[in-house]
């Protein structure tokens, strides 16, 4: 049976979570001997063709819905997605809108769920898939004895892969009654790069003293391209504004860098931050806990530390 996968964009362009998503999507179904189906809710500017490039044999778009803020209404339209190309297994990513529709999409499916999976399936004994528990401090492999599985896969857990192809682009119109939701008002974030999306993100704890510092973090930021980020205090005390929160109450990512300067890295921090990759730290404590998290560390006061870094970014060019 086909594998499909629910994809997400946002003006113009697919979102990097959502091509994480087919890429794991398109390993299942390699693995399987099967197709691989997008399915694309609205319109957009993107080529949707080019998706082929990740594995994906169908783009199912429903050009006609408009409800993208309705949660309900979209698990109506994947479940009838998945129904009429019989999928047995439906990918999402991990993000806000995919832990808030793959459990509408898994009810009416009478599927079993995986939230966060950071592996491909094991099928050698059953469908074992594994995941992150207590705030990433241990795994677990979820058992799945139903036909059909909904996956939510989490951020940078699996690897991009190009492929050669190109998908066929189909129009679909499903049967959705009218949302109940209405939006008045959409507030977009400032910043160039998208926090949850982010390669690399700098980020500031209260070892900066004050907003008036911030100027150093946003630019090493500019020079590696990276995204901005506080830890919870810097947030409560209305230095930074609090979409820039990361942590166990804030978001959690899982970017390629994780640059924190003058944070202590108290355990409700590392909740939120300890998928990254790589990990580096400035704290002036030596003691600080988040030096046993970090893959590098530096023992300095932020102020001497960070302008040297900065003048040798600048000097690499």
């Amino acid at each position: 049976m086909p594998v499909l996968v629910f994809i997400e964009h946002q003006d113009g362009s697919i979102k990097k979570q959502s091509v994480e998503a087919l890429c794991y999507g398109s390993a299942i179904a390699q693995r399987a001997g099967t197709t691989l189906t997008a399915l694309v809710l609205g319109t957009t500017s993107a080529d949707l063709s080019a998706l082929g490039t990740y594995g994906v044999n169908q783009v199912m778009q429903v050009n006609a819905f408009t409800a993208l803020s309705d949660t309900k209404a979209m698990a109506n339209a994947v479940a009838q997605a998945a129904g009429s190309i019989t999928a047995d297994t439906i990918v999402f990513s991990n993000t806000i809108t995919g832990k808030a529709v793959a459990p509408r999409v898994a009810v009416r499916l009478g599927a079993g769920l995986v939230t966060g999976a950071i592996s491909l399936p094991d099928t050698t004994n059953g469908y074992r898939i594994q995941k992150n528990v207590f705030s990433g401090k241990a795994l677990t492999e979820i058992l799945v004895k139903s036909p059909i599985r909904v996956i939510t896969l989490q951020p940078n857990a699996f690897e991009i892969v190009h492929q050669e192809g190109i998908a066929t682009v189909t129009q679909h119109a499903f049967d959705i009654p009218a949302s109940t939701i209405t939006v008045k008002e959409v507030q977009k974030s400032s910043g160039t790069i998208p926090l949850a999306e982010a390669e690399r993100v700098i980020s500031g704890g209260r070892g900066l003293k004050g907003p008036e510092h911030w100027g150093m973090i946003e630019e090493l930021a500019q020079l590696t391209g990276a995204a901005t980020a506080c830890s919870r205090a810097v947030a409560d005390a209305h230095w930074r504004p609090h979409h820039e929160h990361v942590g166990q109450t804030g978001l959690a990512i899982a970017p390629n860098l994780y640059f924190a300067v003058g944070i202590s890295g108290a355990i409700q921090h590392l909740a939120g931050v300890n998928r990254s990759k790589t990990i580096v730290v400035i704290n002036k404590d030596p003691e600080a806990p988040f030096f046993k998290a970090a893959d590098y560390g530096i023992v300095g006061d932020a102020f001497e530390v960070m302008p040297k870094i900065i003048q040798a970014v600048k000097e690499l060019g």
